[in-house]
């Protein structure tokens, strides 16, 4: 009979393309993959990877049990999905992901919550970025992810994923105190056409999605400065080195020296609760979802 741990490995290794991704995803050494793996060639009789230069690669046969494995994962979840549903108690494990200004604001009180009200439920979390918390969902790297889109650019959610709006987050323009915009009480971002922008790095989903907005404003962005944490972009906007845009979850206290302005189009992140569909029925995904969307209320 096929061992499901071996068939799990299977899946980490057929999904993460290596034998490190697959020791990362799974919480394990290389050397433990490269066992159960072993383990598994000897239980099926034929050779399921191959090596491929410094890695390795799954031979035909490793491909199609990896289709199995799949699919044979995506039935035990729905099974333990039920089993939960029919006891109805907020039990066990629940891996969450967020990315980092929701990880701030909306983590703290939405897992005190969960402790106080489920204390046999254990919660982990990670900061993830959107659209690989998107992949750790699909992967079962973490069972639910909190990720964001724009008002006017959408987060493609995959096949297989269910989501649930959490709550819209206003945004605004950080600007130094002495910007001739810093006392006004809404502006236009083509108001800041003439300012060097601090923004993040150029492949983040945010990035692009500032540049595209602005463009479409015809204003063809300067930008100065990159960096992934909102603390550092104010930092330099304090030190007088341009302008960002500053989300308000997780936001936090302005450093001395910056002010915000709010953005006359209303211009707002939409964060949404992922978690895969066959998990749906899980009381602790629910349980979180309530918990994460009462801390939004808290938060708006």
């Amino acid at each position: 009979m096929l061992n499901l741990e071996r068939l799990r490995t299977l899946d980490a290794l057929a999904r993460h393309g290596s034998v490190s991704g697959a020791a990362d995803g799974l919480h394990v050494t290389t050397s433990a993959v490269s066992q159960q793996m072993a383990k598994l060639e000897r239980e099926v009789g034929q050779q399921l990877l191959a090596r491929n230069g410094r890695g390795v690669r799954l031979t035909d046969a490793g491909r199609l049990l990896a289709e199995h494995a799949a699919r044979i994962l995506s039935q035990v979840q729905l099974a333990q999905s039920d089993l939960e549903a029919r006891r109805g108690q907020v039990v066990g494990e629940l891996r969450l992901g967020a990315f980092p200004t929701a990880a701030r604001g909306l983590f703290p009180p939405a897992l005190a919550e969960l402790r106080t009200r489920y204390p046999g439920l254990t919660v982990t979390t990670t900061e993830v970025e959107p659209a690989p918390a998107l992949r750790a969902v699909q992967r079962g790297d973490v069972d639910l992810a909190l990720v964001l889109d724009w008002y006017n650019k959408p987060l493609p959610v995959p096949e297989g994923l269910t989501r649930a709006p959490v709550l819209d987050d206003p945004v605004d323009v950080a600007v130094p105190a002495t910007h001739p915009c810093a006392d006004r009480a809404e502006a236009a971002l083509e108001d800041f056409a003439d300012d060097d922008w601090i923004t993040w790095a150029d492949a983040e989903f945010c990035h692009e999605w500032l540049l595209d907005t602005l463009r479409s404003q015809s204003v063809e962005p300067r930008v100065a400065h990159r960096a992934q944490e909102h603390a550092t972009q104010l930092a330099l906007v304090a030190a007088g080195l341009g302008v960002c845009v500053a989300p308000r979850l997780g936001r936090g206290p302005l450093p001395d020296g910056v002010r915000t302005v709010p953005v006359r189009q209303a211009v707002r992140r939409h964060v949404y609760a992922v978690w895969r569909a066959d998990a749906d029925r899980r009381p602790s995904i629910r349980a979180a979802v309530d918990a994460l969307r009462a801390a939004g209320e808290r938060a708006a």
